[in-house]
């Protein structure tokens, strides 16, 4: 292996995966963001690729390096997830191959896949298969619709999850078609649950010496993020729709126009309502028999005749960074910023949410931190992603205990 998955002074040895190996069969995001967390937090992550076609996120834009020469780029995508990891190709439809994974299961603890469900059993080297060689094997799919259920074989994408779990149909404007999340929301969230899922069965077989399935669909974790519509319609029938940017039962609680752009106020209850009137010069608002609660500032008429005028003439005339200057820190007021301006905040700079990498020979990539701050032993997002392969003999003599003669005649027949 490499020295810093086995030196027991370097930096990965002091983070709290240290000494998990986990195999890595994905690829895009969904998969490979749940192995980087791994890494980033100390495990040492081996992505397994097809060498014919390896993931495909490798050709996403934006590049580092000569972005019109294939030989001097890499994905700047792909690199930010998939640091970290160590690069073998494997080819899973030869029988060769199925059983270089095999003997790599043998020595490992964690598997993690993204196929559709019947995929890698159709291979031949399913969770059962896995199984009888490792007993103790946490074995983690992600998919579409998960391993079981009518749908479980149906291909799918963020969209598919965003579409089926419930949250296209209620996002966007009550007069327009419904607007999906701006974001890959559904792998993201499939992600979370799928670090969590394995972290879990990671310590029940630490205790125990029995490895489980841990089964993630993005539908059912895209459902989990619908926040009220579930018990809104088993309780009283209603269906989530679009609100626009407004709230199903809290107000004020949007989007307001500003002199530069817009800012979040969410100053819903009478505490915040009175600090605010009082910060914009007219503190007396707090004691309107008209507006005093945070009921009667509910009402959509007493709200849109009374509370959003106020609200928008206290705004229109700051700027954004006014407004943070002023009311910040003694109310919910968020600028609504770009990504130019995420990148720019102290404050990003201060939780280190932007980390600066080299790739030799193309230059630096300023890709996303890692969100999971631990006190005693931190996560390392500081990595380089690997080349199709680039660890592949290394990893096969070192960690799969093979020959350099069957490592050459692996390679002759293109299984690696």
């Amino acid at each position: 292996m490499d020295s810093s998955a086995t030196d027991p002074d370097s930096a990965n040895s002091r983070r709290p995966l240290s000494g998990v190996v986990v195999l890595d069969i994905t690829r895009v995001v969904a998969g490979p963001f749940c192995s980087m967390i791994l890494a980033d937090l100390g495990a040492t992550v081996i992505k397994i690729e097809n060498p014919k076609e390896p993931d495909y996120a490798r050709d996403f834009p934006p590049f580092v390096g000569n972005a019109d020469d294939e030989d001097s780029r890499f994905s700047a995508y792909f690199a930010q997830y998939n640091r970290h990891k160590l690069g073998l190709t494997l080819d899973l439809s030869s029988e060769e191959g199925k059983e270089v994974l095999r003997e790599l299961v043998a020595r490992s603890d964690v598997l993690v896949e993204n196929f559709r469900a019947g995929v890698m059993d159709k291979l031949g080297v399913g969770e059962a298969n896995l199984r009888a060689v490792n007993p103790r094997l946490v074995y983690t799919a992600i998919s579409g619709y998960g391993q079981t259920g009518p749908y479980r074989r149906r291909p799918a994408y963020d969209n598919s999850a965003q579409a089926t779990g419930g949250l296209w149909a209620q996002n966007g404007y009550p007069d327009r078609p419904p607007v999906r999340v701006g974001t890959i929301i559904g792998d993201m969230a499939a992600t979370m649950y799928a670090v969590i899922g394995t972290l879990a069965a990671l310590r029940h077989a630490e205790h125990t010496g029995e490895g489980q399935l841990v089964d993630v669909s993005q539908q059912d974790s895209v459902m989990t993020l619908t926040e009220s519509s579930v018990v809104s319609y088993t309780v009283e029938k209603k269906i989530a729709s679009p609100l626009g940017n407004a709230h199903p039962f809290v107000r004020p609680y949007e989007l307001y126009p500003c002199a530069d752009g817009y800012v979040f106020f969410g100053g819903y209850t009478d505490k915040f309502w009175r600090l605010t009137c009082a910060m914009f010069g007219q503190p007396e608002l707090a004691d309107d028999p008209e507006i005093d609660t945070m009921a009667k500032r509910f009402d959509a008429t007493v709200y849109e005749e009374r509370v959003h005028p106020l609200l928008r003439g206290w705004f229109a005339g700051r700027t954004k960074a006014e407004l943070e200057e002023m009311a910040a820190d003694h109310v919910p007021l968020s600028a609504i910023k770009t990504v130019d301006e995420i990148v720019a905040d102290p404050h990003t700079a201060a939780r280190d949410m932007i980390v600066d990498v080299e790739y030799p020979g193309l230059g630096e990539l300023r890709m996303l931190g890692t969100p999971i701050k631990l006190g005693l032993t931190p996560a390392d997002a500081r990595g380089v992603a690997p080349r199709v392969g680039e660890h592949t003999e290394m990893l096969l003599r070192s960690f799969g205990g093979m020959s350099d003669e069957r490592i050459a005649q692996l390679k002759a027949a293109g299984v690696v």
